[in-house]
C-alpha cells in the first residue's frame, strides 16, 4: 500500500470510503512505521499492536462508520486508557491502571478512530524540552542532536514521522504549540475547557488545555469537531464547528501585531519569516493593526505560582510513597510548591482574570493576533541556556516566552509551520483568536495554507522512507 505519510486526514478518509485502503492495513502500516522508527525516535512509550489491528478488523466489518473511521492516531501518555497502561512518562506510575477511558479517548473511539499507541513526554508534563530519563528523550525529527520540544514531545514526533495521522497532547504553557513548532507541524491549543480533560493526568488544572498536533488545519478542524465539549459556555463554539470550516479570504482580515515583546529578542530569521507572512497577508488585502503594549511583567511569575501549587497538590500523596521513582528535576520542582503562600496563589488567580480581560479587549479591533511561536529554533539536547537576540536565558523560559500568556487567558492558539531556518529546522508562527472562536481561528489558518504562506515540513529521512515503502 502507499504510505500515508504525506496525506491529509481527509484524503485518507476518502481512500477508506472508496475502498482504496482498509482500516486493518492502514493500522498495520502505521504500527510498522512506529516500530521501525521507535528505537531512534522514542516517540512511543507503548503501542497497541495486535489490539489495534483486531479493533481495525472488527471496524471493517461494521455496516455503519464514524466520521474518523479507520484513522490511526496517538495520544500523549497522560490520557487514561483501559487497554494500555498510563505512565505519564514516569516510573512512579508503574502501579496505576485506568478503569475508564478519558473522555477524549471515548469520543475518538466512538468516531471510529484507531489508537495505535501512547506517546512519550517530559515526565508528568513538567517541562518544555521533552527530556525524559526514564523513557528516553525523543529527538527532533529534522535533526537528532536537537530536542523535539515538550512536554508533548512524542506526540509531535509521531505525527512528523507519519505513524499517526494526528496526536493528542496537553498544553499548560506551550506544551502542544512548542513541539509542533519545533517539528514543523500544526499545533492547536483550543479555548480553555472546549475539550473535556476528564481522565487526563493533570499538571495544573487552572492552565491545562487538551490540544492537537496535526499536519494541516483541516485535520485539526475535523478532529476538534469530535472532541469539542458540548456543555455550558462552549456550546455555541462547538455548534459553530459542526457547520464546517470555509476557507476565509485574507482580504479584509484584521491582523493584530504586538511588536512590543513578541518580536523582541528573537532569532532574526524567525522574525523575518513572520514579518514576511505579515507582508504577504497585507498584499492580499489584510489590514495590519499595531497593538498597544501588552504588560508581560508578571505573567511568567503568576503562571509559575499556579503551576507549583496545583502540581504539588496532586502529587503530594504519590511523592510520599514513590519520591525515589520521580526524576530528580521533576521531584525537586514539585517540592517547591509546598512553600508558596496561599495569598500568592490567590493573587496569581486574580491576575489571570485581569490578563484574560486585557487580551479579550484587543479583539474589539482585530480578528486575530499573529506572533512568532518561539523566539528560537530547537535547541540542542542537553542545553540549559540559549541566546535569543540580545539576551541569554534558560531554554524553558525562551521556548515559552510567547506562549504562556495564553494559557492564563484561555484563548485558542494555533501554531503553523512558516518556513525553514538556515540551520535546517522549522520556524513556527502563532495565531491567537478570540475565546470560543476556534472555528474562526482554524479558518484563518486554512486561508494561510491555501495561499501557500504556511506548509508542514516532512523530515528528510521520513521522505526517503516513505518513497522506499510506497
Amino acid at each position: 500500500m502507499n504510505n500515508p505519510l504525506p496525506v491529509s486526514l481527509r484524503d485518507i478518509r476518502k481512500d477508506l470510503r472508496i475502498g482504496v485502503l482498509n482500516p486493518e492495513e492502514l493500522v498495520e502500516a502505521s504500527l510498522n512505521r512506529a516500530l521501525r522508527w521507535n528505537h531512534q525516535s522514542r516517540a512511543y512509550i507503548s503501542l497497541a499492536n495486535h489490539v489495534a489491528i483486531e479493533d481495525a478488523r472488527a471496524l471493517a466489518r461494521c455496516e455503519t462508520t464514524g466520521p474518523l473511521f479507520g484513522i490511526p492516531y496517538a495520544c500523549k501518555d497522560v490520557f487514561d486508557t483501559t487497554d494500555m497502561a498510563t505512565t505519564a512518562g514516569s516510573l512512579a506510575m508503574a502501579d496505576y491502571r485506568a478503569t475508564e477511558d478519558a473522555v477524549a479517548i471515548q469520543r475518538l473511539r466512538a468516531s471510529g478512530a484507531m489508537l495505535i499507541g501512547k506517546t512519550n513526554l517530559h515526565e508528568f508534563s513538567y517541562g518544555i524540552t521533552g527530556e525524559n530519563a526514564a523513557y528516553g528523550t525523543p529527538p527532533n525529527p529534522h535533526d537528532d542532536t536537537r530536542i523535539a520540544g515538550g512536554s508533548s514531545s512524542g506526540s509531535a514526533v509521531a505525527v512528523a514521522q507519519g505513524s499517526a495521522v494526528f496526536a493528542l497532547g496537553t498544553d499548560t504553557g506551550g506544551s502542544v504549540r512548542v513541539p509542533a513548532a519545533l517539528c514543523g507541524l500544526v499545533g492547536l491549543k483550543p479555548t480553555m475547557s472546549l475539550v473535556d480533560a476528564k481522565g487526563v493526568i493533570p499538571f495544573c488544572w487552572s492552565l491545562d488545555h487538551v490540544g492537537l498536533i496535526t499536519r494541516c488545519c483541516a485535520d485539526a478542524s475535523d478532529v476538534l469537531q469530535i472532541l469539542a465539549a458540548q456543555d455550558g459556555t462552549v456550546l455555541n463554539c462547538a455548534d459553530a464547528l459542526g457547520h464546517g470550516l470555509e476557507t476565509r479570504a485574507l482580504n479584509g482580515l484584521r491582523i493584530g501585531v504586538p511588536h512590543h515583546y513578541f518580536f523582541d529578542n528573537l532569532d532574526p530569521e524567525i522574525g523575518s519569516a513572520v514579518e514576511g507572512v505579515l507582508s504577504q497577508c497585507k498584499d492580499r488585502g489584510a489590514d495590519l493593526v499595531p497593538l498597544s503594549k501588552i504588560d508581560m511583567v508578571h505573567v511568567r511569575t503568576a503562571s509559575l505560582i499556579i503551576q507549583l501549587v496545583e502540581a504539588f497538590a496532586w502529587h503530594k500523596p504519590r511523592l510520599k510513597r514513590h519520591a525515589a521513582l520521580y526524576g530528580e528535576d521533576v521531584r525537586d520542582g514539585l517540592l517547591q510548591g509546598q512553600f508558596v503562600l496561599a495569598e500568592h496563589y490567590v493573587q496569581a488567580l486574580r491576575f489571570m482574570e485581569v490578563k484574560r480581560l486585557e487580551v479579550e479587549r484587543l479583539f474589539q479591533d482585530v480578528d486575530v493576533i499573529m506572533t512568532p511561536t518561539t523566539p528560537i529554533i530547537a535547541p540542542r539536547i542537553g542545553d540549559r541556556s540559549v541566546t535569543a537576540g540580545c539576551i541569554e536565558e534558560p531554554v524553558g523560559q525562551a521556548l515559552t516566552r510567547f506562549t504562556c500568556l495564553f494559557n492564563l487567558t484561555g484563548n485558542p492558539c494555533l501554531t503553523l509551520p512558516v518556513g525553514c531556518h538556515s540551520a535546517g529546522l522549522p520556524i513556527g508562527l502563532q495565531l491567537i483568536g478570540r475565546s470560543c472562536a476556534d472555528h474562526k481561528l482554524l479558518s484563518i489558518g486554512q486561508a494561510l495554507e491555501k495561499a501557500n504562506l504556511v506548509q508542514w515540513r516532512v523530515p528528510d529521512d521520513m521522505s526517503i522512507d516513505a518513497e522506499a515503502s510506497s
